[in-house]
């Protein structure tokens, strides 16, 4: 397999988790979050190397938790930075000399194998590449003069992770940061490159509500993970 480091972004503050502790280290069937997040690309990516971003002040705090629940999943671990864009700036520092990167957000602990190496290989051949998933649920585009209905078969969901030729985001990552940066991929598109997407599966949620988390585990109660897979532009 293409050599490649994996980035996973896990510098949130768990507010609209109510919770105290930060959501990526909260309990997931019994250890934190991330934990399960790092051992999904250990396993689906064997060899490769996994860079965990985490704010300063977390560091150790981590090094306690991988004491305590016997983690031993090899990784590095770099401090974050103000926003999402400063925090994967940091973390291609370490990447290597991989090929491709992929970028995962920490709490997104439920994607399979499948998905990480579809993506890859998607990545390989295209460059620049982002699981999605179609809408469910009806769209409403909200203006200054109400809101009206919109044809949702135009539009995608995005997922992580995002997975790039290592040379094309760095290139994109040697530009300021603007607000429009929403993702790695829009990152990559300001700096002229192009961004294919592959299928994404509904069950690679990210854990960002006390709900999200209670479906997270009933979902590795059932083994729920897809592996289907579609390359669209």
């Amino acid at each position: 397999m293409i050599p490649t480091a994996v980035i996973i972004v896990a510098g949130g503050s768990g507010v609209r988790m109510g919770a105290a502790l930060p959501k990526q280290f909260l309990p997931l069937k019994g250890r934190p979050i991330l934990m399960h997040t790092i051992e999904r690309f250990a396993e689906a990516l064997p060899g490769c190397r996994i860079i965990l971003v985490l704010p300063r002040s977390r560091t150790a705090y981590w090094q306690t938790l991988c004491e305590d629940h016997g983690f031993s999943v090899q990784h590095l671990v770099c401090e974050g930075g103000e926003t999402r864009f400063d925090s994967v700036h940091n973390g291609l520092k370490l990447v290597g000399d991989a090929d491709l990167v992929a970028i995962h957000d920490g709490v997104r602990p439920l994607v399979s194998a499948g998905l990480i190496r579809r993506a890859v290989a998607d990545a390989e051949e295209f460059g620049a590449v982002v699981p999605v998933v179609t809408p469910t649920d009806s769209l409403r585009e909200v203006g200054r003069e109400g809101s009206c209905i919109v044809d949702r078969s135009r539009y995608r969901i995005v997922q992580t992770p995002q997975v790039f030729h290592t040379s094309l985001l760095m290139k994109a990552y040697r530009q300021p940061y603007r607000r429009q940066f929403t993702d790695d991929a829009s990152v990559v598109e300001w700096a002229g490159g192009r961004v294919y997407l592959c299928e994404g599966e509904y069950s690679n949620i990210k854990i960002t509500t006390p709900i999200d988390r209670i479906t997270a585990e009933a979902l590795l109660d059932l083994g729920s993970a897809g592996d289907r897979r579609k390359v669209v532009e």
